[in-house]
């Protein structure tokens, strides 16, 4: 969990308290084995990542329903942030799944 808050005094097991940069924290836990790490979280926390070139790949759902208004996926400053199509799928309900690759 990222966060600028001070740790609580108890974390749920499996779950990491983090407040340093994006960067150095991410070269130690790709070093590790293991496989994917999913992000969730707002534009700010998205485009920090995105700083750090520490996302791969986006995975974006489309819901049939327009609200007119919103939060940006990700932050002004990665406005023009290249994507490759790497898979759609369409759900019964109209939900449409894309899985991006990100450009570099």
């Amino acid at each position: 969990m990222f966060s600028r808050q001070r740790s609580p005094n108890t974390l749920p097991a499996g779950v990491d308290w983090v407040s340093e940069d994006i960067g150095p924290y991410m070269q130690r836990v790709c070093a590790k084995p293991g496989k994917d790490i999913w992000l969730m979280g707002g534009g700010e926390i998205i485009a920090s990542f995105l700083d750090a070139r520490a996302i791969d790949e986006f995975v974006v759902s489309v819901a049939p329903v327009f609200i007119g208004d919103g939060l940006p996926l990700i932050a002004r400053r990665h406005r023009h942030t290249p994507l490759e199509l790497i898979a759609s799928q369409r759900f019964e309900d109209g939900l449409v799944q894309n899985h991006y690759r990100v450009g570099r």
